[in-house]
């Protein structure tokens, strides 16, 4: 019998997370765009469907526990089973200095770029669990490697972020966990640094395009079984912890 590919994006109405779900449509993937907007949500969906991409909405927000369980359950009466989850929603927060930002800030950064992956995770296991050898996927960065960030000659180090920087080495740590928690279920985490790209999360700052920023993630989906786990990639290779 053949397989349905299926995978669910969170963040994805626009930016990395929409690239992500049409690569992963190109490669015949049924995609689900998880959007906290519906609206903007299903403005990228019309527009994906008119280019010929198999994409559909589903509305969640990733820092609701209620919001979650719903799209879970909306989710499980249209499939029975979820081959990919990436969990691309995140936020930068404000910029201040580690010296001024407040710890209500860094507690937001956080439920969006850490709680908010593993409550997606959690809810829907039992999905990942159902296919056959099911991928998640962590939107990192390199900001979140304390190996980089650390080193006065390296370029990561002038973004002293003190919630975004520490969020995403906390969700480095969360990747490792819930590898080591899916092993037994043949089922693969990792963490994916995009790079430097240029989306609204930086006013477009970045050199790099949401083709490249999404190309470590698609690899990372579409792992074979012969792949890494509880790891952490950039385009090129490994990225440092």
């Amino acid at each position: 019998m053949s397989h349905t590919k299926t995978a669910l994006v969170t963040g994805a109405n626009k930016g990395i997370g929409r690239e992500i779900a049409r690569q992963l449509a190109e490669k015949g993937y049924t995609v689900w765009l998880g959007c906290r907007d519906g609206a903007r949500g299903q403005a990228a969906v019309t527009e994906l469907n008119e280019a010929g991409f198999k994409v559909q909405l589903l509305e969640i927000d990733v820092t609701s526990d209620a919001s979650v369980q719903a799209a879970a359950q909306v989710l499980a009466k249209q499939t029975d089973h979820l081959d990919v989850l990436v969990n691309n929603a995140g936020i930068l927060g404000p910029r201040a200095t580690p010296l001024e930002e407040t710890t209500a800030n860094i507690k937001a950064t956080y439920e969006v770029n850490v709680f908010g992956p593993i409550r997606v995770t959690q809810a829907f296991q039992a999905l990942l669990k159902a296919a056959p050898s099911a991928r998640v996927v962590n939107m990192s960065s390199g900001l979140g490697s304390m190996t980089l960030t650390s080193d006065p000659s390296s370029p990561y180090n002038a973004f002293n972020n003190l919630g975004y920087n520490s969020s995403k080495a906390a969700l480095n740590g969360v990747t490792v966990a819930l590898a080591n928690a899916f092993r037994p279920f043949g089922i693969k985490v990792n963490s994916a640094d995009p790079g430097y790209v240029a989306t609204d999360l930086n006013d477009h700052a970045g050199p790099r395009t949401v083709v490249q920023g999404a190309t470590p993630a698609v690899w990372l989906a579409t792992l074979g079984d012969d792949g890494p786990t509880g790891a952490f990639f950039q385009e090129s290779g490994p990225q440092a912890w």
